[in-house]
């Protein structure tokens, strides 16, 4: 039997602009329109930022549980919310000295949605977009916060590691302490160095020094930003793992042509086949990941 392999598509994320790329879905309508062609093209789980009308980042719960229910209406892809949020709108504050501050307290929101998974970023990082420096914080009483929070709910972490310090610290505390079941599943973000300070731009060798370290019976998955995707989600098929891909870590498909994420998932899926395995359907990544089957 082919190997089952889950692929993520990320479809808006909480950084880039329409100016950037036309085809990036903003918008509820725009978003599950998307993500039920992505899931007919082989998408198994979609990775959702929400945005305001203004499309600006936020994790405005009323605003992710009407993607949610649009997305429910339209296809049965996995619904992982992010609380990672943006870096602007609702998402980032002006502190005292002068520097941002991505609003935890914000980002706990993204998980009042009835979402099935969510995005869990236990690290403190410095991030850097248009010549503002932001503080994104998760300390280790917020992990421990957002941890009982996503338990308490029945949602699945995606545990969210963008270098081996990410692994080998909070998440494996928490997963030790009893927060996550297995399997733990975690997406290896390579190739946001330049954006995300302490972040580890991709290469063969750094891709397989963080799977190793990662605790037994993970399952993990690869996104990688721009001309990183495609080495880097190729190397995950080849060590076993999961992949992602979308309009949140690659705007363009090929030098001068703007991507879509249906161009980006269907390219993914021709890459899966030809190394002769398969894309699970959301049902098959339900059962892999240990989520409840979608009544």
């Amino acid at each position: 039997m082919s190997r089952k392999v889950m692929v993520t598509v990320a479809p808006t994320g909480g950084m880039a602009k329409k100016s950037q790329n036309p085809h990036l879905p903003t918008q509820p309508e725009e978003i599950a329109e998307t993500l039920k062609n992505c899931t007919k093209a082989g998408a198994s789980i979609a990775a959702i930022h929400a945005r305001r009308p203004d499309d600006e980042a936020t994790c405005d719960p009323a605003i992710y549980k009407k993607i949610n229910d649009l997305v429910k209406a339209r296809c049965d892809i996995i619904i992982n919310n992010s609380t990672g949020g943006g870096i602007d709108g609702d998402v980032v504050v002006r502190r005292p000295d002068g520097l941002w501050e991505s609003d935890f307290e914000h980002r706990m929101l993204g998980i009042e949605a009835d979402a099935e998974m969510a995005t869990f970023d236990g690290f403190t990082v410095a991030a850097t977009f248009d010549g503002r420096e932001i503080i994104v914080p998760t300390t280790p009483s917020q992990c421990n916060r957002l941890a009982t929070a996503l338990q308490e709910k029945g949602i699945k972490p995606e545990w969210e590691v963008f270098s081996p310090a990410h692994i080998l610290q909070d998440m494996t505390r928490l997963i030790k302490a009893g927060f996550d079941k297995p399997p733990y599943y975690v997406n290896i973000v390579l190739g946001a160095e330049r954006g995300f300070q302490g972040g580890m731009p991709y290469s063969t060798e750094v891709l397989s020094t963080m799977v190793n370290l990662l605790p037994p019976q993970s399952i993990f998955c690869v996104s990688a930003i721009g001309n990183a995707q495609l080495p880097a989600t190729t190397q995950a098929l080849l060590l076993g793992g999961h992949v992602r891909v979308g309009l949140e870590d690659n705007l363009m498909y090929a030098r001068g042509v703007h991507a879509t994420n249906e161009m980006l998932v269907e390219r993914q899926v021709r890459i899966i086949r030809e190394l002769g395995m398969e894309p699970a359907s959301p049902a098959e990544a339900r059962e892999m990941i240990g989520l409840p089957a979608r009544g």
